[in-house]
């Protein structure tokens, strides 16, 4: 059975930084695709940041560009995401998921962890 654990998260001031972990059981996932998702208040989820099993590639959302990454310890089958220069609007529940596929859509993902909250205040 595929477990996803996360930990991280938390409230920080607007600037600050976090990071969250999402340890992988169950699933050897360098051989799968992980991405990070959030979902505000009364939004969808969206999609954050992903690092595909195919070819290691990363790709962020345009909101997180630049002060968001993501990597993971194959050793440790665990994927991080260190956020940069939080802002306000980055106050979401996050999620990490896994993937047989390539594509960054929530509904590819079959395996979810089960949330961690992020609050950043201005």
């Amino acid at each position: 059975q595929v477990q996803l654990v996360q930990s991280g998260g938390g409230s920080v001031q607007a600037g600050g930084s976090l990071r969250l972990s999402c340890a992988a059981s169950g699933r050897t996932f360098r051989r799968y695709t992980m991405g990070w998702f959030r979902q505000a208040p009364e939004k969808e989820r969206e999609f954050v940041a992903g690092l595909r099993w195919s070819d290691s590639s990363t790709d962020y959302a345009d909101s997180v560009k630049g002060r968001f990454t993501i990597s993971r310890d194959n050793a440790k089958n665990t994927v991080y995401l260190q956020m940069n220069s939080l802002k306000p609007e980055d106050t979401a529940v996050y999620y990490c998921a896994t993937s047989r596929g390539t594509s960054w859509l929530p509904s590819e993902y079959d395996y979810w962890g089960q949330g961690t909250q992020v609050t950043v205040s201005s």
